[in-house]
């Protein structure tokens, strides 16, 4: 059982070398074959959960058979018991949170409706202009028009009242101060 337990150890560690010097270019020669596979729906299959989970089953099971008397069944069933915490473990502590801390610049029109933005071009009372708006970690810039006819200087704050053809209408900003 010994030389079970030093392969997946040794497994365990070359992979994680691999993984630190050629992970980019394996990830990236195997994307293909990766996604044929499809296990996305079952996050817990994540390599660094299962190769930790091995890893952790090999080392537990060195140590538990070296410093303890215990038989082997129970020693094997012990180290089980520990890689499978381990894993669990690792899952949610940070494979869970990285996957839902993942950031995007990315949003929708609709998500503008309501936000506060300067103008950055004149808008005038029957024309466009333009406005700044600033959403989620950065700036953006859109057409403009005035949505109740109102002319609007640059460097006026504006609301986002309404997106229409894939234009901003926008009405004056009102300080509550």
């Amino acid at each position: 059982m010994q030389t079970v337990y030093w392969s997946c150890l040794y497994g365990g560690i070359i992979f994680a070398v691999i993984t630190v010097i050629f992970g980019d270019l394996l990830g990236d020669a195997f994307d293909g074959l990766l996604n044929a596979l499809s296990f996305d729906h079952l996050d817990f299959l994540n390599p660094m959960t299962l190769v930790g989970g091995i890893t952790a089953f090999g080392g537990a099971g060195i140590m538990l058979d070296r410093l303890t008397s215990l038989e082997t069944l129970i020693v094997a069933v012990l180290a089980m018991m520990i890689a499978t915490s381990l894993s669990v473990c690792v899952y949610f502590v940070y494979v869970r949170p990285m996957k839902n801390a993942e950031n995007s610049s990315g949003y929708l029109m609709t998500e503008l409706t309501g936000k506060i933005g300067t103008v950055t071009v004149p808008i005038p009372k029957q024309g466009f202009g333009e406005v700044l708006i600033k959403i989620g970690g950065g700036n953006t810039n859109h057409i403009a028009c005035s949505y109740d006819g109102e002319e609007f200087a640059a460097g006026s704050r504006v609301v986002v009242a309404a997106i229409k053809d894939g234009t901003v209408r926008v009405i004056r900003y009102q300080d509550n101060e």
